[in-house]
């Protein structure tokens, strides 16, 4: 055995507690070294009546490790365990300080997990993992009040630019409702929506006002109903890193300086206020003027933005928050932040805008989940930059599940382009059958996906500010193949469980090769998800029980032989199959 490739410590996400009740324990080994892992498990008070000796069955691999898991429900929520790691004949036991081949006696060293509290149990909203969301740029997606336009508004459908207006707002929003319903939408993440100078409003002027160009609080009460009503979920972007350059206490700071009663609420490093080659004297979001950075460790600062994040909340009835840049502020505003959301609506979805691993925050003290940018990542790295070949993605994606306690990767916010990156069809390169493949892996994995507007109906657009085109509206222009694909893949989503719920084991992960397939269980219910991405036809052989299997997305049939299902696939082409 490979014994320092083997891994485990109590607490984070190999050791927690997934509900009131349950305990999940999580070891790591060199991949394909062990043969089985046990845990044994007991109350450290009551050790020789309670111990037990539980399977641990290979939750996820990547490219180096294995990582096994069971669960375990003690009976008086405490916890003393080690783990039996096994590999053929020979055995091994770990405890908290060694490996030995000897069973440990009494559980004076082996791991603890002192008591499952109700109030450390990481508890997410259980309605995220059953929406579909979908991004809302609402300055480009429809103009359904041409009286707040602002000045200079250019005509619709013109060349986005940093700087141009083309008048979308919330009514514009209201008045297409039924275009969100056709397709299947259960939630909708808006960037944000209050009072700024920019057409992204990311620079923002007042947290306490809609910004006039898309309306006022009675247009968004009007708007969170009507999303309500649907059955849409709502979610605002918090832009609570930085405030923008209009702020009132950023105003008062430059016009008033070390006098200024607001100097404490940014980190000026010099006075006065000002851009020295290309870097401004207090922090920022980059080096952004027009962005100060908000010092959150001030209490009245602090006070200020935990009363806008209620507000919204308890007055208006929105659903939650993506929290922009999020890695920068303090984890003890965060802390705060949570308290004082889930006081306001204990169901309120917490999201954070963080690009990389992020263990830290999801501990269940901070955010519910983030953007997940390393799943974006290996999607696009596998399906349309081909850096990743089919066993390379696999292990993207088991290495992803093995960061985050479970009930973290059930809610986590999966997306393949937002107002910050190329679409997903330009970075196709144009190819629909790349864009859905791409798409079909997204809808059939865990977490929450996320449309970015307009990429149901093929709207392209490179980089910012390219990707922040107008929403097209005009049917002529509209594309209803692609529409109807994510039609049919989100009604897919909804009638499969194990889509949203199930585990996920993958069958065949071709080393150099292009086949994918993996099962989605959830219960007695499977669903095989098939995926050829070659520019050619290939034909794929899993194991599978039953007789017949049919394709939820086309509606045809496959008959199985020796226990095995062999299922032809055209470039690029994928398949969904549930038992007939």
């Amino acid at each position: 055995m490979q014994l320092e490739a083997v891994y485990h410590r109590p607490k984070l996400n190999w050791s927690y507690a997934y509900d009131l009740e349950t305990v999940h324990l999580r070891l790591r080994a060199k991949r394909d070294d062990l043969t089985e892992v046990f845990a044994l498990a007991g109350d450290k008070y009551i050790w020789d009546q309670s111990k037990e000796l539980i399977p641990m069955s290979k939750l996820t691999s990547d490219d180096l490790f294995d990582y096994w898991e069971c669960a375990v429900k003690p009976k008086y929520r405490r916890l003393k365990y080690g783990f039996l790691l096994k590999s053929g004949d020979e055995e091994i036991w770990m405890t908290e300080n060694d490996f030995s081949k000897e069973r440990p006696p009494v559980p004076d060293r082996l791991f603890e997990y002192p008591f499952i509290n109700p109030a450390d149990v990481f508890t997410v909203p259980a309605w995220v993992k059953d929406t579909i969301f979908y991004q809302i740029f609402p300055e480009r997606f429809a103009n359904g009040n041409p009286d707040n336009d602002p000045e200079g508004v250019l005509p619709w459908g013109g060349k986005p630019e940093r700087e141009n207006f083309f008048g979308g707002d919330l009514q514009g929003v209201i008045d297409h409702l039924d275009h969100l319903s056709e397709l299947g939408i259960t939630g909708i993440y808006f960037t944000p929506v209050f009072e700024a100078t920019t057409n992204h409003k990311y620079d923002t002027a007042d947290y306490m006002k809609i910004d006039p160009h898309f309306g006022d609080i009675e247009t968004v009460k009007k708007l969170v109903k009507a999303c309500h009503d649907r059955g849409i979920r709502v979610l605002f972007d918090a832009v609570f890193n930085h405030s923008g350059k209009t702020f009132a206490p950023f105003v008062d700071v430059m016009e008033k300086g070390e006098k200024s009663q607001y100097k404490d609420w940014f980190s000026v490093r010099q006075y006065p206020l000002e851009v020295k080659d290309g870097v401004p004297t207090y922090d920022t979001f980059s080096f952004e003027p027009l962005m100060p950075k908000l010092n959150t460790d001030n209490p009245e600062v602090k006070q200020y933005l935990l009363k806008v994040a209620e507000f919204w909340i308890k007055e208006v009835g929105i659903d939650g928050w993506r929290l922009d840049v999020a890695d920068e502020v303090d984890h003890q505003f965060w802390r705060d932040f949570r308290k004082t959301v889930k006081a306001a609506n204990p169901d309120a979805y917490i999201l954070g805008e963080i690009w990389h691993e992020s263990s830290p925050w999801l501990q269940g003290d901070q955010f519910d989940a983030v953007m997940n940018y390393p799943f974006t990542d290996a999607v696009l790295d596998y399906v349309v930059r081909g850096t990743l070949d089919a066993k390379g993605f696999a292990n993207a994606i088991g290495r992803q599940l093995s960061r985050y306690p479970q009930q973290a990767s059930e809610v986590a916010f999966n997306l393949l382009d937002s107002h910050d990156t190329p679409r997903l069809l330009t970075l196709c390169k144009g190819d629909k059958n790349k864009m859905k493949l791409a798409a079909l892996f997204q809808f059939t994995y865990g977490g929450t996906p996320c449309i970015y507007y307009g990429d149901e109906i093929g709207l392209d657009g490179e980089q910012d500010p390219d990707c922040r085109k107008c929403m097209e509206w005009d049917p002529e222009k509209q594309d209803h193949d692609l529409f109807a694909f994510y039609r049919k893949l989100i009604a897919v989503r909804k009638d499969l469980a194990a889509l949203r719920s199930g585990s996920i084991h993958f069958l065949i992960a071709e080393q150099g090769g292009s086949k994918l397939a993996y099962e989605r269980r959830l219960g007695k219910e499977s669903v095989l998800v098939l995926l050829n991405n070659y520019d050619a036809a290939q034909t794929l052989e899993v194991p599978a029980k039953g007789l017949i299997w049919r394709d939820a997305m086309n509606g045809s049939t496959h008959e199985t032989s020796d226990g095995k299902l062999a299922v032809k696939l055209p470039a690029y082409g994928y398949a969904v199959l549930t038992q007939a």
